[in-house]
């Protein structure tokens, strides 16, 4: 459910109404959906709904339901008032004796597609227009200017809704092109608006003497930070008190920057997530705040909100943890390599400072060990491998390589999920925070998992602990050499973790308490958590009513730009894979089936990259009768403007 449809149906106060929200609002009210209960909030007449809408092949609508108790409501093409499959909308109840339950749209609170993008082709000698995410004819242009003198393969970006050019993006054949494509389809930013940046501009660059007089001052501490070479902002930084054993992980604090309805936070939440490519990251927060003020650089005082948690070396358990604001002064940057490094004894230290930071370092690290083996008792280990792209001055794919965890993220890890744990742990889980949860999969889910297993001699009796099943799973695969590939399989087995304002906990961790406080530069999400914490800390009643007020439709709009900034993510990696595919038509290749496509129509001829370059190893989804055949390819034709691989020669023969 979007944000606004869930106030609409828990009841909400008109000033807190996203500024997006109020022209349906406005509509609502005048046609008398409305009313105010003895709460003193708003929210729909019992005889209207709030929903999603599903469109039928025959034009006919069916509204969602959000209770299990509630039947979705049927709606008849002469009663869509112009919704399109996907939108969000308000219906009201056609009160019938017979037939199923009916109902009719009143109002459209918010449509799923905003902008798209035609692109033109010649056919039969003819400049047509067709939508890039269907690939379906595209309706006749309204506009002014005759779009039929651009030349084959120009992309226009078009307003959705009245049809109309916003912006010509450029020419499918140019690869710097994907970027603008990626962002449009998905709904992802790079400038920010002028009122965002004018304050961003206006914040300090240096931390200021009379912000640090209520905090805590740990500047003596010798903090560190740990990230990726090629990191610019720096969310988190650990320190670990051997004689004590107490850990402090110091997040950045972005809530001392970006109060409540700036200008800066109103844009923040319309992009959610700062959003990763390969050759560039399109940020959550202005670039001045995310890689300067708000980052924890080394060597510079920097605002933060600390976790201090102590541990009891026995028996690991937390025997304490408290939050508060403090001030830091990180000592070293380090990156991950770095630390392996040191770790493995290959690398030792430079300066009193690496030298001080090296002998706490160690201990941590036995100790995240330790953290990591207890987490596993309950949580799972799956092995995943995130596959990194370089692309070269040209946006072209130059390279491939897999990335898989190390001893150094395995303790920032253990040190992250330490600091969130605690900070969830200070809520009951009924309504007063933003979770991170992770529900257990169904056990059809497995069942269906277990039969394709079996396709390759893996064979599994389910029992009726869905835990007890996954790892007997594990321990088959690990057996005959595929942990890696059933882990991907059981992954896409399970449900998605998200975002709530109800606590259920996370299956994937084995945690009964879970959320998101170590990103706030980053996430949205971590943003909401520190400004909870702080008011739960000052015992600000009225800051904690307003939040928790709209807790449930901040939880659902995180939950959904989430998804779309993995997307754009997506997306944007496939078109690589295919215009690299373009560039080798006709090349052979070594290749692994790790997914039967039953949409495939011609078995063996359709197959999806999911990674490669040139010389390297690639992995395709393709049709088989069994996952994991080691095949060769030829590469026979592949397309850039809806991103799509095809390998139509194949060999079963071991490559």
């Amino acid at each position: 459910m979007t944000p606004f449809a869930i106030q609409l149906t828990r009841g909400f106060l008109a000033q807190e109404l996203d500024q997006k929200d109020k022209a349906a609002y406005q509509e609502l009210k005048k046609i008398g959906a409305l009313e105010k209960g003895e709460d003193g909030l708003e929210r729909l007449k019992s005889i209207y709904r709030a929903g999603k809408l599903y469109l039928t092949k025959e034009n006919r609508g069916f509204l969602d339901s959000m209770y299990k108790e509630q039947k979705d409501l049927l709606i008849e093409p002469e009663h869509l008032k112009g919704a399109k499959n996907g939108d969000f909308v308000v219906v009201k109840r056609v009160i019938a004796r017979r037939g199923r339950p009916s109902a009719k749209v009143v109002a459209i609170i918010k449509h799923a597609i905003l902008t798209t993008i035609y692109i033109s082709k010649r056919v039969d000698n003819q400049i047509k227009f067709f939508d890039i995410r269907t690939m379906l004819d595209a309706p006749i242009f309204k506009e002014n200017d005759d779009v039929k003198i651009y030349k084959e393969g120009t992309l226009f970006k078009v307003d959705a809704l009245n049809n109309r050019v916003i912006e010509i993006l450029g020419n499918i054949e140019d690869p710097k092109v994907d970027e603008k494509i990626s962002l449009t389809l998905f709904n992802r930013f790079d400038e920010f608006p002028i009122d965002a940046v004018e304050e961003a501009k206006s914040i300090p660059h240096s931390m200021q003497e009379a912000e640090i007089k209520e905090r805590v001052d740990l500047r003596d501490l010798d903090f560190c930070t740990i990230d990726p070479v090629t990191a610019k902002d720096f969310d988190d930084a650990i320190y670990w008190d051997d004689a004590t054993s107490t850990l402090y992980v110091a997040i950045a604090d972005v809530s001392h920057y970006v109060p409540y309805f700036s200008a800066i936070d109103k844009e923040a939440i319309e992009r959610g997530f700062t959003t990763y490519l390969p050759h560039k990251a399109f940020p959550m927060l202005p670039r001045v705040l995310s890689e300067n003020i708000c980052s924890l650089k080394p060597n510079v005082d920097r605002l933060s909100f600390v976790a201090k948690i102590e541990l009891d070396r026995e028996t690991i358990e937390v025997k304490k943890s408290q939050f508060f604001e403090a001030v830091i002064h990180s000592k070293r940057r380090f990156n991950y390599d770095e630390i392996d490094k040191f770790l493995a004894g290959q690398y030792s230290a430079k300066s009193d400072t690496e030298e001080r930071i090296f002998k706490w370092l160690t201990p941590l690290y036995k100790l995240t060990r330790k953290l990591k083996d207890k987490r596993l008792q309950r949580g799972f280990d799956f092995r995943s491998e995130e596959i990194k792209l370089l692309l070269n001055n040209s946006h072209l794919l130059k390279e491939t390589t897999i990335e898989t965890g190390t001893p150094s993220h395995s303790l920032i890890e253990e040190c992250m999920l330490a600091a969130n744990q605690e900070a969830a742990k200070r809520f009951s889980g009924e309504g007063d925070a933003i979770f991170r949860i992770h529900e257990a999969p169904e056990e059809q889910k497995i069942l269906q998992l277990i039969q394709e297993l079996a396709s390759i001699n893996i064979f599994v009796e389910p029992t009726d602990d869905v835990e007890e099943t996954i790892r007997i799973i594990q321990k088959e695969a690990e057996r005959v050499g595929l942990a890696h590939e059933v882990d991907e399989l059981i992954i896409k087995s399970m449900k998605q973790a998200s975002y709530s304002a109800l606590n259920v906990g996370h299956f994937g961790l084995g945690f009964d308490f879970y959320s998101h406080f170590t990103s706030p530069i980053r996430r949205y999400s971590d943003l909401i958590l520190h400004r909870l914490i702080k008011a739960q800390l000052r015992g600000d009643t009225k800051e904690l009513e307003y939040l928790l007020r709209n807790i449930e439709p901040l939880s659902a709009r995180v939950s959904e730009l989430e998804r779309e900034a993995t997307k754009c993510e997506w997306d944007f990696r496939d078109r690589k894979f295919a215009r690299w595919a373009k560039e080798n038509i006709g090349k052979s290749f070594k290749a692994e089936i790790v997914e039967i496509d039953t949409e495939s129509s011609d078995k063996g001829a359709k197959a999806k990259l999911l990674e490669g370059a040139r010389g390297a190893t690639v992995r395709l989804k393709a049709y088989s009768s069994k996952l994991f055949d080691k095949i060769e390819i030829t590469l026979t034709e592949a397309t850039i403007d809806k991103p799509n691989i095809m390998a139509v020669e194949t060999s079963t023969k071991e490559a």
